[in-house]
C-alpha cells in the first residue's frame, strides 16, 4: 500500500517532510505540490499488479505534462501516450525513447503525424537550445492510435511521401459505458472516439499488405475516471471476440491497447474506487492465455500515478458572508483547477493550518466535527461557475490562511489557462524534506508578452 504523502502533524499539513507554510512561504501561491514518493510508489504498484500481463505502460502526458514528471515516469520504464503534436515534443524533450510513445487523439494534422514519423518534420529542428543530432537520430513513434477511417489515409499518404512505413492500432468503439461523467465517457457510440467496432474486418482487409501503413492491433479507451473494472470486462469480451475474427481471416494483431482511465477515490470511501490491484484481478485472467500466445497488452494510465500525488495550495484574499453562507475568496480558482466548474467534480479541501486545530477525519464529504462552518471555496474569476469547494463544512478561516486543495496532481496544471488575464501558478515538486521549484510561477510581464528590462541598465 502506498504511503500518504500528505499528512497533518501536530495541526500542520506536511507534503513528505516539508512543511506547507514554509513552501508557500517560499514560492508563493497558487501553487501544485507533487510528492515524487507518491508517483514512484503509484508506478509500481501497477506494474506489479500487472505483472502476468507483462504490459507497455504509456504514461497519459495529458493528465500532467510537467517535464520533471515525465522524466522521472520515464526513468522508472514507462512510456509516454501523447494526443497532440505539442505533448509529441514535450515526451522527446523528457528524454522519452520515441519507439515507446504512442500518438493518440481525434484531430491528428499532417504536420503532426509527419513530425511522429521523420525527425527533420519536428517542429524544434533548427532551434536553439534543442540537441539537434539527438533530434536527428529519435527515429518514429512507437504507432499510432487511429480514430477514423480519414485519418488512416492521411497518415498512409504522409508515410508514402516520406517514404517509410506507420505502424498503427485501430480505436474501436466497443459501445460499453463506463458509468462515469458524460463528458469523459468515450466507449459509447455517441462518443466521437474511436470506429463503431463491426468495421473493424472490411478495414483491416482494406489495408492489408499496404506498403505505407501497417495495422497491427486493436485500441480502445472508455472513458474516465471509472470507479470499477466491470466496464474493462465487458469490453474486453466484445473485442477479444473481434480479434478472434481477425486473425480468422488471416490478419496480424499483435497489439490490445486498453487505454487507460482507472479512477481515484476522490469524494468517496476507498472501497467503492477500485485499487490498481482490483483492476487487475479483474482483467489479468481474462487476457493472460493471449498473452502467453503472443499478444501484447498496452496500458496508458494517467490519473492514477499522479492524482493523488499532487495538492494545490492557495490563499485566502478575503472573506465574505451571505446569509448563512461564508464565501472564501482565494487566489485559485477554476482558472487554476477548471474540474470542478466543468466536471461538477469533487476535491476535499481543508485549511493547512486550521486556527481551531481540527484535523480532518479522512478525504470524505461528512466531517462529524464540532466548530465547522458551511463555506463555499471561490476564486478570482468573473464567472459564477468559478468555484473550487461549495457547501462544505470547514474550519473557521481567515484571511491570509492556506487551504490545500486535494487530489489535484492530474489535469489541474494541465488544463489551467490564462483567463481574465491570470498568470499561471507555480509547481514545486517534493521528495523527503527537500523542495525544488519545477515550473516558476508566470509573470504578468510574461502573460502579457512584455519584455522587463534589467534593473539600472
Amino acid at each position: 500500500m502506498a504511503t500518504e504523502p500528505f499528512q497533518f502533524h501536530d495541526g500542520i499539513l506536511y507534503a513528505e517532510g516539508v512543511d506547507l507554510r514554509t513552501l508557500a512561504d517560499s514560492f508563493g501561491t497558487p501553487t501544485y505540490v507533487y510528492s515524487a514518493r507518491r508517483i514512484e510508489e503509484n508506478y509500481q504498484r501497477l506494474v506489479r499488479a500487472f505483472e502476468p500481463l507483462r504490459p507497455h505502460i504509456a504514461y497519459a502526458a495529458k493528465a500532467n505534462g510537467n517535464q520533471v514528471i515525465l522524466r522521472l515516469l520515464i526513468g522508472l520504464g514507462a512510456g509516454i501516450d501523447v494526443v497532440s503534436g505539442g505533448e509529441l515534443e514535450r515526451a522527446f524533450l523528457a528524454g522519452a525513447p520515441m519507439e515507446r510513445v504512442t500518438f493518440a487523439g481525434t484531430g491528428k494534422t499532417e504536420a503532426e503525424i509527419r513530425a511522429a514519423l521523420e525527425p527533420g518534420c519536428s517542429p524544434l529542428a533548427g532551434c536553439a537550445g534543442v540537441d539537434q543530432t539527438r533530434l536527428s537520430q529519435r527515429g518514429r513513434i512507437g504507432y499510432f492510435n487511429v480514430e477514423s477511417e480519414g485519418e488512416l489515409e492521411r497518415i498512409a499518404n504522409v508515410a508514402e511521401e516520406l517514404g517509410t512505413r506507420a505502424v498503427c492500432c485501430l480505436r474501436v468503439n466497443p459501445n460499453v459505458d463506463a458509468r462515469t461523467h458524460k463528458y469523459t465517457t468515450t466507449g459509447k457510440k455517441e462518443n466521437k472516439f474511436g470506429l463503431d467496432i463491426r468495421l473493424a474486418p472490411r478495414i483491416f482487409e482494406a489495408w492489408r499488405g499496404n506498403r505505407s501503413l501497417a495495422l497491427v492491433g486493436l485500441h480502445f479507451h472508455l472513458g474516465s475516471p471509472i470507479a470499477t473494472p466491470s466496464p474493462y470486462v465487458e469490453a474486453l469480451d466484445v473485442v477479444m471476440r473481434m480479434i478472434d475474427e481477425l486473425q480468422k481471416a488471416g490478419h496480424e494483431v499483435s497489439v490490445l491497447n486498453i487505454g487507460g482511465g482507472f479512477g481515484i477515490a476522490y469524494g468517496h470511501e476507498p472501497q467503492s474506487v477500485s485499487t490498481p490491484e482490483e483492476f487487475a484481478a479483474a482483467i489479468v485472467p481474462v487476457l493472460h492465455s493471449r498473452v502467453e500466445q503472443g499478444l501484447r497488452v498496452h496500458l496508458e494510465p494517467g490519473r492514477v500515478l499522479v492524482g493523488d500525488a499532487g495538492i494545490l495550495v492557495t490563499r485566502v484574499q478575503y472573506l465574505k458572508e451571505s446569509g448563512a453562507k461564508t464565501f472564501a475568496i482565494c487566489d485559485a480558482g477554476m482558472h487554476t483547477l477548471i474540474r470542478p466548474a466543468l466536471y461538477g467534480a469533487y476535491h476535499f479541501v481543508w485549511p493547512v493550518a486550521p486556527s481551531s486545530g481540527i484535523v480532518p477525519q479522512g478525504k470524505w464529504p461528512l466531517q462529524n466535527l464540532p466548530g465547522l462552518r458551511s463555506t463555499d471555496l471561490v476564486g478570482p474569476i468573473c464567472e459564477s461557475s468559478d468555484f473550487l469547494a461549495q457547501e462544505r463544512q470547514l474550519p473557521p478561516l481567515r484571511v491570509g490562511d492556506l487551504v490545500a486543495v486535494f487530489d489535484s496532481g492530474a489535469y489541474g496544471m494541465s488544463m489551467a489557462s490564462t483567463y481574465n488575464d491570470q498568470p499561471l501558478p507555480a509547481e514545486v515538486l517534493v521528495r523527503g524534506g527537500g523542495m525544488e521549484l519545477i515550473t516558476p510561477r508566470q509573470s504578468v510581464a510574461d502573460l502579457l508578452g512584455v519584455a522587463r528590462s534589467a534593473r539600472g541598465g
